[in-house]
């Protein structure tokens, strides 16, 4: 699977901003679709994840009820809507795709796209 992210940018606290994710090639492997981020200096860590049906759907404890994850599977492509954003969300951001949804929420993925940086200021 390759994973091509976009959307990443210089947004105020308190805003919105849009993450997509284009994934292509054996799309068996991406049951599983979501995102991970890394701060300067920190651990890669867990935002969201979605598996084919969209009847999984795990988001990590900093950003729920602030991030919704979605995915178009004609498109082959998932999304994340972040609202609400803190300077705390500052980070690159990067597109993953696995089996396994588990896989994911671990942020250990078999497949991790180039990422996209999203800096938030105060």
């Amino acid at each position: 699977v390759q994973l091509q992210a976009s959307g990443g940018g210089l947004v105020q606290a308190g805003g919105t901003l849009r993450l997509s994710c284009a994934a292509s090639g054996n799309m068996l492997r991406s049951n599983a679709l979501g995102w991970v981020r890394q701060a300067p200096g920190e651990k890669r860590e867990f935002v969201a994840v979605i598996n084919r049906s969209g009847g999984l759907i795990y988001y990590s404890e900093s950003v729920e009820g602030r991030f919704t994850i979605s995915r178009d599977n004609a498109k082959n492509t998932v999304y994340l809507e972040m609202s609400s954003l803190k300077p705390e969300d500052t980070a690159v951001y990067y597109c993953a795709a696995d089996i396994d949804v588990n896989k994911v929420r671990i942020a250990s993925p078999q497949t991790i796209g180039q990422g996209t940086l999203v800096t938030v200021s105060s």
